[in-house]
């Protein structure tokens, strides 16, 4: 069965915006995903089947990617959390920078705007690991230079959130329009 499918039509659930039980299901699946479907649907204010439903819902629509455990980097000996800023030759998402995703201390590569390429984000043991983790970056085709941002302290790290900022403050000195 070895017949090529990219032209058949796949059976996918229909788009459905998400509404506000919803953004507060994932608010509270959010913080924990643990919880049960009667505690779910009393924090939202729906019956422990139809809190299920809604779950199964965003499961299948896609808003639910996956349920996954939030580690203590210090537990698992990877308390120095970095950003590594690369530069490269032409385009930089190339198979072998890509290749980095092998090691369990990247956690997130981004292809960025600005005045880098590539943006990792990275947790290792101490300044040793991440020196050498820039070393095997070095020996990539492609990079030409690194930049690394070593966090001193952390105030706010989380998950995506359900929650949309419905009005923006105006700063002060664009309250009043020129025109």
């Amino acid at each position: 069965m070895d017949e090529e499918t990219d032209t058949i039509r796949r059976n996918t659930p229909a788009a459905r915006d998400i509404d506000e039980i919803d953004r507060r299901i994932l608010g509270v699946l959010v913080d924990d995903a643990t919880v049960s479907y009667a505690e779910l649907g009393d924090r939202v204010g729906l019956s422990p089947p139809a809190a299920h439903e809604r779950v199964k819902r965003l499961r299948r629509s896609g808003a639910i990617r996956g349920t996954a455990v939030i580690i203590d980097p210090k537990a698992v000996k990877k308390p120095l959390l970095a950003f590594v800023h690369i530069d490269t030759r032409g385009w930089g998402k190339t198979p072998e920078l890509m290749a980095v995703s092998q090691y369990p201390e990247v956690e997130e590569i981004h292809t960025v705007a600005g005045d880098t390429c590539m943006l990792l984000k990275v947790r290792t043991e101490d300044t040793r690991a991440l020196e050498g983790l820039l070393a095997r970056l070095y020996e990539t085709p492609g990079v030409t230079s690194t930049r690394s941002y070593v966090v001193l302290s952390t105030y706010l790290e989380r998950p995506v959130q359900p929650g949309v900022t419905e009005k923006w403050p105006t700063p002060n000195h664009m309250s009043k329009p020129l025109y």
